[in-house]
């Protein structure tokens, strides 16, 4: 486990390995009054800087200590998942707030009933218990998001994009975020060939489908983790040699080897996931990300962590979306690469979404890629 602090706003920063705490049981410090340190860390398997989904988590805790900058921040990086439950109960002595990223930390509800006066803020999923039923907690924000809406918004930009008409999504693991994402992205490419002329193929490849949570085959593109590289880029480039010239990546620290295949091809490009992922895309002079699809999660971060500054908190497990802005995609001038028919085309099916007059297919939302509300 690698931890990563940063006391107040002149951010001394320290990176150090830390084992595993074994054994026995230690004293709990007591929880700092309102107005004292507030002392907050985010356990990661990907790490904070690897220009998504940690990342953008990281970054809500960054602007958390910009407003309050006597708050103590730190970075703590698991990158083995089998373990990420046992480093939360070695840690969470130390700290006041977690923030956990991620459908493998979901086991946590039993180590946070255990600790009634620590919370954490829990992305990507809702917590369970010992038992592995899902659980809502007095101490745990759960904040879930309708990936399915973001990837929807880059499936439609892959769609209107295209060159040679084959189109991909890429994923880390088969986490429900992530069939949400792949679901979006070939609804989206659905529904831009069907309204908007777009005549865009999905492909896949049968040796890296996924297979869900519930043992359901799902299809797509999963390279089998959130820090493989190497695979990443393996499966990049067995797309491309397919004919892909669009890819929507979600997967991660292991979508930057997809990046660098991306890189090393011609008339290639990328459509980033949960952040905007534009300063990534540059190739020399030029810039391969045509746009990213947005999960909110930094704006969120912040407010939770205030609420609990401010003695407002309160845990529960929600669903975040487009009505709350909380997904969308990046359309800002000068952070994408979509032509004006693409932008036009993408506020229009936007507004359709906001209004609810749209339901892209989710991992279990009972839709399906080719048959989904205002398909």
């Amino acid at each position: 486990m690698k931890i990563f602090r940063m006391a107040g706003a002149l951010a001394l920063l320290a990176l150090f390995a830390s084992p595993v705490f074994a054994g026995g049981k230690r004293d709990t410090p007591a929880v700092p009054a309102a107005g004292s340190v507030l002392r907050v860390a985010i356990l990661t398997t990907s790490g904070v800087d690897d220009g998504s989904f940690g990342e953008d988590c990281w970054n809500g805790i960054l602007e958390f200590s910009r407003l309050n900058p006597e708050a103590d921040i730190t970075s703590i990086k698991e990158p083995d998942m089998a373990k990420v439950v046992t480093a939360v109960a070695d840690v969470i002595a130390d700290y006041d707030v977690l923030v956990l990223p991620g459908f493998q930390f979901a086991p946590v509800g039993s180590v946070l009933q255990d600790n009634p006066d620590r919370k954490v803020i829990l992305v990507d999923t809702a917590p369970t218990d010992a038992e592995g039923n899902t659980v809502e907690l007095p101490n745990i924000y759960s904040m879930q998001f309708h990936e399915e809406e973001s990837g929807f918004f880059a499936g439609i930009a892959a769609a209107l994009e295209t060159k040679s008409g084959k189109v991909a999504v890429v994923n880390g693991m088969a986490f429900p975020s992530n069939v949400n994402y792949q679901f979006g992205f070939m609804s989206g490419v659905n529904y831009a060939n069907r309204h908007f002329g777009a005549k865009a193929q999905c492909i896949e490849l049968p040796s890296y489908a996924g297979t869900d949570v519930t043992g359901k085959p799902v299809g797509g593109n999963y390279i089998g983790g959130f820090a493989d590289e190497a695979t990443g880029k393996v499966v990049g480039q067995a797309l491309i040699n397919q004919g892909v010239d669009v890819m929507h990546v979600a997967a991660g620290a292991s979508g930057n080897g997809v990046f660098t295949a991306a890189k090393e091809a011609s008339g290639v490009y990328l459509v980033g996931c949960d952040v905007d992922q534009y300063d990534d895309g540059f190739k020399g002079s030029e810039n391969i990300m045509l746009t990213s699809g947005l999960k909110v999660m930094h704006t969120n971060v912040t407010r939770q962590l205030q609420a609990i500054k401010d003695g407002s908190f309160r845990g529960q497990n929600v669903l975040l979306g487009a009505d709350t802005d909380s997904t969308g995609y990046v359309s800002a001038e000068g952070r994408s690469r979509l032509s004006a028919n693409t932008r036009a085309r993408l506020q229009e099916a936007y507004d359709l979404l906001k209004a609810g007059k749209i339901v892209p297919a989710a991992n279990f939302n009972g839709h399906t890629p080719a048959n989904f509300p205002g398909l």
